[in-house]
């Protein structure tokens, strides 16, 4: 398999605001991105858990980190103004499926209204040559199909969270189409299946949830055992985020569209497969059971078709579902022992990915 190689003299220098930077996802592509030399900014609020990776691995230090709440367009605009970035990434977003039941409003406006004020800044600032609007998997009309869904299937979800990316997906677009057609910036957007990997400790996701029953010793709750997710370690969509950033800045018409950045098909498993792979991983029994409420309605069988990103991006998955959890059990495990420095653990990791030996085909 052909290695992606991260082309660390295009992101030398250049100017990036990133939303989201504070999340889970944001704090390990701010950390690569410094690793990179790039001139990051950050926009964002808090970091939303305590304990989180933001923190615990002082991402603040090698960036300009400012609080910004991206459904304020006047600031938003203020602060492209002033820092003038070349490429913006919108990764701010309310994430979590269950959390859109209890608050529909808040999770549209910031994530439909929240893009449309990160493209509408883009629009004014002029200088942006690069746009990636970061949505999710679940922005398509799941029908429960047993194949991936690809870029150009309808929009829909049945949840507000999910019919939010899918807004967010139709909200970008139509801006592409209606402002960016005939220019020189490139707007694309992306869609990750469900990420896995160190510093996560957000409510109702899996991998936190497992890992508080752990260091607690607590019997986990498990919603839906036998949903099927598109799992993958938090650093593939990174890479494929980075990589396509670095074909839209140089060639907007060729790249300025929909991309899927999801695991291997045969890394589609299972929930009850991810709990008993990490008790077997950790070293100990997992204490779990399946919770009495399911809850609200969520997706039972989710898959991407990322071809497209294989073909026009020579982009693939490194790691194999194996590898990415050994990878998650590594990052908690030091954490809870505190072996190592935190920022530099997850530096390591990084490194390690993009090292000849991470490639588990």
């Amino acid at each position: 398999m052909e290695k992606m190689v991260t082309n660390h003299k295009f992101w030398k220098d250049k100017t990036v605001l990133l939303t989201g930077h504070t999340g889970f996802k944001g704090s390990w592509l701010s950390l690569w991105l410094q690793t990179l030399r790039a001139k990051l900014i950050g926009y964002s609020l808090r970091p939303p858990t305590e304990p989180n990776l933001f923190t615990l691995a002082k991402v603040n230090e090698g960036m300009i980190s400012l609080e910004g709440d991206v459904r304020d367009l006047n600031h938003l605009v203020d602060v492209t103004y002033k820092y003038k970035p070349e490429i913006l990434i919108h990764m701010a977003a309310q994430p979590l499926v269950r959390l859109s039941y209890q608050e529909p409003v808040d999770t549209y406006s910031t994530n439909v209204m929240g893009t449309v004020n990160v493209l509408e800044a883009a629009r004014r600032i002029g200088c942006v040559k690069a746009v990636l609007i970061v949505t999710s998997d679940k922005c398509y009309e799941n029908k429960e199909w047993l194949w991936g869904y690809r870029e150009d299937e309808p929009m829909g979800g049945f949840d507000p969270y999910s019919s939010s990316k899918g807004c967010a997906e139709l909200v970008t677009a139509a801006y592409r189409r209606s402002f960016f057609h005939e220019s020189n910036v490139g707007i694309a957007s992306a869609r990750a299946g469900n990420v896995i990997g160190g510093g996560d400790f957000a409510v109702d996701r899996i991998i936190p949830d497992i890992m508080r029953g752990i260091i607690n010793n607590e019997t986990i709750k498990i919603r839906s055992p036998h949903a099927i997710r598109p799992w993958q370690h938090v650093l593939e969509p990174l890479s494929g985020y980075l990589l396509l950033v670095e074909r839209l800045y140089s060639d907007p018409s060729k790249y300025a569209e929909a991309w899927n950045f999801g695991p291997r098909e045969s890394d589609c498993r299972p929930v009850s497969f991810l709990v008993e792979a990490i008790s077997s991983g950790w070293g100990e029994p997992i204490k779990w059971e399946i919770a009495e409420e399911s809850g609200p309605h969520e997706a039972t069988f989710l898959k991407l078709e990322c071809s497209k990103a294989r073909s026009k991006l020579a982009w693939s998955p490194q790691y194999d579902i194996t590898r990415a959890i050994n990878e998650t059990i590594a990052w908690y495990k030091n954490f809870k022992i505190g072996k190592q420095n935190i920022k530099n653990f997850t530096l390591a990791q990084i490194d390690s990915f993009l090292s000849p030996e991470c490639d588990n085909s």
